[in-house]
């Protein structure tokens, strides 16, 4: 079974910037495509930005279009979000996950990022 270890998560100033990081064990995560979620303090998880397995394709949300990136390392089983100017209401627990569009695995404990005004 897969299993996801986010991390890189933080206290930031607003325009700050930071990287998450997602390392998933287990061979088969090259074959999916994958993504990054958040969840705020009363909201529902969101699904913010994702990338096909092979990396060709990135979809991002719009709250987050220009400023974050998203990337994977299939030979180290790692995604990776770029995150850069950051808002206030980027305030979120950070999870990745696969693509919606695939089977969804065991959610990671996810990684905790606070933007400050």
């Amino acid at each position: 079974q897969v299993q996801l270890v986010e991390s890189g998560g933080g206290l930031v100033q607003a325009g700050g910037s930071l990287r998450l990081s997602c390392a998933a064990s287990g061979r088969i995560f090259s074959s999916y495509a994958m993504g990054w979620f958040r969840q705020a303090p009363g909201k529902e998880r969101e699904f913010v930005v994702g990338i096909s397995w092979t990396g060709g394709s990135t979809y991002y949300a719009d709250s987050v279009k220009g400023r974050f990136t998203i990337s994977r390392d299939n030979a180290k089983n790692t995604v990776y979000l770029q995150m850069n100017s950051l808002k206030p209401e980027d305030t979120a627990v950070y999870y990745c996950n696969t693509d919606p569009s695939e089977p969804v695995l065991a959610w990671g404990q996810g990684t905790q990022v606070t933007v400050s005004s």
